[in-house]
């Protein structure tokens, strides 16, 4: 069974639209006598979001170089490149899930419920108390179903997709909230702790056998399948990525030995920030953030932000070039207001008169547009999204090129699998088509073809069950 909650995020749900009664929107009137047109507004924001090849080598060269500066040491880059402790893959548990949008409880049933965003910012016994009550009804849910041999906890696999210094498979220290999450009191301390202490509270006979970033439980759920998966992304509210690697090329660690001579290193790559292309948009929102100045390639390119990025630039365009006529909808000042799925909703309107973009900007925004007004809104929705992912495919290169120059061509001389997961990669197939064109241009048409992009439908829970099941500290034979 799973039950999955979802945070009402201000930035990324549901890709399902629905249609509300029309009120009448409130206007404020905010047009400088000094308008001037769009053009020229939209040619900066295209020209400074621009990703040629060039640009994108320097990316995919610099995430690379940042990758072995943060191997080397602690701190040596944006890079956190944290030890997973995982080095083996094997057979299958439970799982509890919290991320971006969503904690799930999984086995072998599916359910869903809301992770209040009161909880987002409040503390962090407050939200562990949540999600071990999501398990104790699971547990009650079960019954009698599933029976343990006398003194054996139930064991669980925790997906905790923020980023965690990891010290053993089963224990990790908080390092910071991301994601629009900023629960007090959970920082510096060990969140499978945390997890085990709520679940006592609720008088649950259950302990975490294995604590696992989601894009590493991506990675290590793909590979039971598939042996040729050497890299995992993360692509929904936010993002993250993780790859095979070699004990021997981790500096920075030592007296850790691995049994395979190989483990997982989530690279918490939302931080990497060198050679990307930035606007004014992107600064203001990046300011005006919970975390200014961190998390830069995250807000470049995850769902939770491509949207918001968007609403400044239309707003800007309703001050200074009266997109929207002579006044300006109140709604459209409202931060995260337009959201990831609206976007993609507009670009997949083939309509000769963008009649979805028309009613999106209406029920969303307030704003009565015009023909020519909402092209222009698809325009600069295709600019932002274009950007992300293309960003994200020369993100993957550098990973796999880093992994190409270690191996001395053992990468992309044979077939690699990059395992993908997440709502904006699942939901979104106008971004899939730029990374992937992004990722075909930097290695060239024959390499491209050893590198398969591969969605892994919630990979990182049967990942993270395998995990827990291979660390059980019980004997498997009974």
């Amino acid at each position: 069974m799973s039950v999955t909650a979802t945070a009402i995020s201000p930035a990324v749900g549901s890709f399902r639209l629905s249609r509300s009664p029309r009120g009448i929107p409130r206007f404020r009137m905010a047009v400088s006598s000094n308008t001037v047109s769009v053009a020229p507004i939209l040619t900066k924001l295209q020209k400074e979001c621009a990703t040629p090849l060039p640009l994108l080598r320097l990316v995919a060269d610099s995430m690379a170089a940042d990758m072995r500066a943060g191997l080397a040491v602690d701190g040596g880059s944006d890079l956190k490149m944290i030890l997973s402790y995982v080095d083996s893959l094997p057979t299958g548990v439970l799982r509890v899930q919290l991320g971006g949008k969503e904690e799930r409880v999984e086995a072998t049933e599916f359910e869903q419920v809301s992770i209040p965003q009161e909880l987002m910012f409040g503390t962090s016994e407050e939200l562990f108390d949540f999600i071990a009550s999501g398990l104790a009804k699971f547990a009650q849910k079960e019954g009698g179903k599933f029976h343990l041999p006398h003194g054996r906890q139930r064991e669980i696999g925790f997906t905790f997709s923020f980023p965690v210094k990891q010290t053993s498979i089963d224990s990790g220290i908080l390092i910071k909230w991301t994601k629009g999450f900023a629960v007090s009191g959970t920082a510096g301390k060990d969140v499978v702790a945390c997890l085990n202490e709520a679940m006592e509270r609720q008088g649950l006979d259950m302990q975490v056998s294995a604590l696992v970033n989601d894009t590493v439980g991506t990675l290590a759920g793909a590979r039971y399948w598939d042996d040729d998966v050497m890299v995992a992304v993360i692509l929904g509210t936010g993002t993250n990525a993780c790859y095979v690697e070699r004990m021997d090329a981790i500096p920075k660690l030592q007296g850790y030995k691995s049994s395979s001579g190989r483990t997982i290193i989530n690279t918490e790559w939302g931080a990497f920030s060198k050679g990307l292309p930035l606007t004014e948009f992107d600064r203001e929102m990046d300011a005006a953030s919970i975390n200014p100045g961190e998390q830069i390639f995250e807000k470049t390119i995850s769902g939770m932000y491509l949207g918001e990025i968007v609403r400044r630039v239309l707003l800007k365009l309703a001050e200074v070039a009266t997109l929207f006529g002579n006044s300006v909808p109140e709604k459209l000042s409202m931060p995260f207001l337009l959201r990831t799925p609206h976007l993609c909703a507009m670009q997949k309107d083939n309509s000769e008169d963008f009649q979805a973009a028309g009613s999106i900007l209406y029920e969303v925004a307030g704003v009565e547009s015009n023909l020519n007004a909402r092209k222009i809104v698809v325009e600069v929705c295709d600019t932002i999204v274009k950007r992300g992912g293309r960003l994200a495919g020369a993100g993957i290169v550098g990973i796999l090129q880093k992994m190409e120059d270690d191996s001395k061509g053992l990468i992309f001389g044979k077939r690699t699998v990059v395992a993908m997961d997440g709502g904006l990669y699942e939901n979104y197939p106008q971004y899939r088509k730029y990374l992937q064109e992004a990722v075909t241009e930097l290695l060239g048409l024959e390499i491209s073809k050893n590198v398969v992009i591969e969605h892994t439908k919630d990979g990182s829970g049967i990942g993270a069950a395998l995990l827990a099941s291979a660390n059980s500290k019980y004997d498997h034979n009974y």
